[in-house]
């Protein structure tokens, strides 16, 4: 490894350090003064077992990577830290003038087509559903209408960059409700302290449904799931100018019929130019080379192609169950092999077809500028398969996608009963 690469990396460790423990003194300020019941932080396990099966996600990811945000296992949070370069960035005025767009909307909650002026009161907590970017996810039941949602609660803390990402997140969702592929928002409440985001109740997310299901998630699924996240990604850049920069599994969520939506908006960033200008959070774990070792670290710049990189790393571990950097053991190692090896890649004795080693070793292109972007991948045969099956329930591989699917939920939560006995 070169001097040069390495001061970075261990610049970009130790930046990441000073976050995570300023980001949890501040968390730690905001739960210590919310009164309410339904604020409450989420209870967590003190760490993650180190027992179990090498599909376990335990197992998966070095335990010093943190929290990655998932619902089904507390750890610290890992988050790539804003550069202490200070880059250009989203104006105060331009987001205080979302703000005030957003504040017009403030307790309209729109549930099975009717519009609820709603009070925080009208939400009776039914208990927590996991840990996001900005904040913790909990399950309300909306009493005016009986529905149940979830409802992201975040504190509006004096950090700067935490409201920064509490107003981006609602700006993404609030304008993205014309996409079926991204999870819906039914409306928000805004106070001087707290920001809640309500949205549709999701049944679980791909890290979940793989720890539970304790095996690879079958390609026939992944294809509909490659499908989903595709046009959501491809959906926020052309629609909104928007790269996500947090696609991982548990940001991938799936309804009880194994619908697939993209969630938590908080780091994604407005394209300049069609290039992102700024280095906001993200996870370590799936994040692409061109993030870690900028050719001008003084000058963000990359694009869309970062999170195609996400989307390959993820890819890998559901088909496989295992994280492909599973056996680092420091921050610094995983940054360093994914800058320095070769992409990961499927296992060659493993039986995927060939459409999908071939779009993954697409995603995983190690030079961004030869890595497709989403219009080049929605022509690739995989995705070009799986989106023409979507539209014939009665395709063995549509069939046995979904009766895996409801298989697995069935195990989560052995009241389910998906129509059909499936859920295709």
């Amino acid at each position: 490894m070169s001097s040069t690469l390495e001061k970075k990396i261990m610049n970009l460790e130790e930046r990441l350090r000073a976050e995570n423990e300023s980001r949890d003194r501040d968390r730690q300020a905001a739960a210590g003064e919310i009164g309410a019941p339904s604020l409450h932080s989420s209870s967590s396990s003190s760490s993650a077992t180190t027992a179990g099966p090498a599909s376990s996600p335990a197992l998966r990811r070095p335990r010093q990577l943190g929290d990655m945000g998932t619902p089904t296992r507390p750890r610290r949070q890992l988050d790539l830290p804003v550069s202490q370069i200070t880059p250009p960035k989203m104006h105060d005025s331009e987001v205080e003038l979302k703000l005030q767009e957003i504040m017009k909307m403030n307790g309209i909650l729109n549930i099975n087509g009717q519009r609820y002026q709603t009070e925080m009161k009208d939400l009776e907590h039914l208990g927590e559903l996991g840990n996001g970017t900005c904040g913790h996810v909990v399950k309300m039941r909306h009493k005016p209408s009986g529905v149940v949602i979830a409802v992201k609660q975040m504190r509006r803390s004096g950090n700067a960059e935490e409201n920064k990402r509490i107003i981006m997140d609602l700006d993404v969702v609030l304008k993205s409700h014309d996409c079926p592929y991204i999870v819906q928002c039914l409306g928000c409440f805004i106070t001087e302290s707290d920001v809640w985001i309500c949205m549709e109740l999701m049944a679980t997310c791909l890290d979940k449904l793989l720890k539970h299901s304790r095996q690879a998630i079958p390609e026939d699924f992944l294809g509909k799931v490659t499908v989903a996240t595709v046009k959501a990604l491809s959906y926020l850049k052309e629609k909104h100018g928007v790269i996500h920069r947090d696609v991982k599994p548990s940001n991938i969520l799936l309804d009880e019929t194994g619908g697939v939506k993209l969630c938590d908006f908080g780091i994604s960033g407005r394209l300049v130019d069609s290039k992102a200008k700024t280095r906001s959070a993200g996870c370590a774990a799936y994040m692409a080379p061109e993030r870690i070792d900028p050719p001008d670290p003084t000058k963000p710049d990359y694009d869309i192609r970062a999170d195609v990189w996400s989307l390959g790393i993820t890819l890998v571990e559901l088909a496989t169950g295992v994280f492909p950097y599973r056996d680092c053991k420091t921050d610094f190692e995983v940054l360093s092999r994914v800058v320095q090896d070769d992409p990961p890649s499927l296992p060659t004795d493993a039986p995927f077809s060939k459409e999908f080693r071939s779009f993954v070793s697409c995603c995983l292109t190690k030079n961004y500028k030869h890595r497709p972007k989403y219009h080049k991948l929605m022509e690739h045969p995989f995705i070009r398969k799986y989106d023409i099956l979507q539209d014939n329930d009665s395709n063995s591989a549509v069939t046995n996608s979904g009766q895996w699917f409801g298989k697995v939920m069935r195990q989560l939560d052995p009241s389910v009963e998906l129509e059909g006995g499936s859920a295709a």
